[in-house]
């Protein structure tokens, strides 16, 4: 009983540390507004819908054009009745998954608050960066986009958030685009970390030709850190898109994956048939067995960060980002 005690107030403790080690933001002003694209969209009146598009398009002056030839793929030389019809024919299509939407999306203001705080540390940690003021739901296909960051705001596609066990995930129409590892995470609780990996790819777009893979590994683990460091009240595992599971089962093996890359010599390949195998989406990894995550390599990156980012706490993340992966590896000195 001594030592459960103990150790609950062991974690009691780091739980404390790790909330204090995060900055103040509650002062930075930060004021995004929500448009409900879907709602206006499918509110239509489809008897008169050529009629009635041009007045929704100029409400979304930026976005509309793009949802209807980006991801709606229709033809801009087409006449307005033509659009209307496809336009008519995909409301229809996607009555009962705009309903489903609703169902949960009733009330966006908690995902709004969820955002906006990721924004506040976005702008305490980058504050040159210029950060979306606006958030649009969408409704699109299923098998097409989901969540968009353009130049003024945070596109979401809410057809990509109503959980991962909606039936229609497991259709193989959508299976072919999005198979299930990645359907998973279709979760109404990935829509910060989304965005905020979105702004994360803007602001540091990956250059990954002929980099070595342990170069890849790093460049990935720096930007899960910041990834982190923006959303530091969200579990780690949904951060890099692993189960619980997954995730717990990898620091326990932590050793493992890190020798599958050292006695491979696979470190310092270029040889993309390989670095494909530990970098990017995959359902698994096969030599750490059926149950194993995809994507390995970017976990092992990340650990190498961490253990950089501890030998040099008075690193901020945009010198993080300046250092070259090579010397973060060097310097880090990871040995699980």
């Amino acid at each position: 009983m001594r030592l459960v005690i103990s150790l609950f107030f062991l974690l009691f403790l780091v739980s404390c540390k790790n909330s204090k080690s995060d900055p103040d933001v509650s002062r930075i002003k930060v004021d995004l507004v929500t448009t409900r694209f879907e709602k206006d969209l499918f509110s239509l009146d489809t008897n008169m819908l050529s009629s009635k598009l041009d007045p929704l398009l100029s409400k979304y002056p930026s976005f509309g054009e793009n949802f209807l030839t980006t991801i709606l793929n229709t033809d801009p030389g087409w006449t307005g009745d033509t659009a209307a019809v496809y336009i008519k024919g995909f409301i229809s299509a996607y009555r009962k998954i705009y309903d489903s939407s609703q169902l949960i999306f009733s009330d966006f203001s908690t995902y709004e608050k969820q955002i906006e705080r990721s924004v506040q540390y976005l702008k305490y940690y980058f504050p040159e960066y210029k950060a979306p003021q606006k958030i649009i739901t969408y409704i699109g296909p299923l098998d097409g986009f989901g969540d968009i960051l353009d130049e003024n705001a945070f596109i979401i596609g809410l057809h990509h958030h109503l959980g991962k066990g909606f039936t229609l995930y497991k259709s193989m129409y959508v299976n072919e685009t999005y198979p299930e590892y990645i359907s998973n995470r279709f979760d109404p609780s990935y829509i910060p970390v989304n965005c905020m990996k979105n702004v994360v790819n803007d602001m540091f777009p990956e250059k990954t030709s002929d980099k070595s893979l342990v170069v890849q590994m790093v460049e990935k683990g720096k930007r899960l850190f910041v990834l982190q460091k923006l959303l530091p009240e969200t579990d780690e595992h949904k951060l890099i898109g692993y189960s619980e599971k997954q995730l717990k089962e990898s620091y326990e093996r932590e050793r493992i994956i890190w020798d599958l890359f050292v006695q491979n010599n696979f470190l310092q390949t270029t040889d993309n048939n390989v670095i494909k195998n530990y970098i990017g989406e995959s359902p698994k990894t096969m030599e750490l067995g059926e149950s194993s995550p995809g994507n390995i390599g970017s976990f092992s990156g990340w650990q190498i960060v961490k253990k950089y980012m501890q030998k040099y706490p008075d690193h901020n993340l945009q010198q993080l980002m300046k250092t070259d992966a090579e010397t973060i590896f060097q310097e880090a000195k990871y040995k699980p």
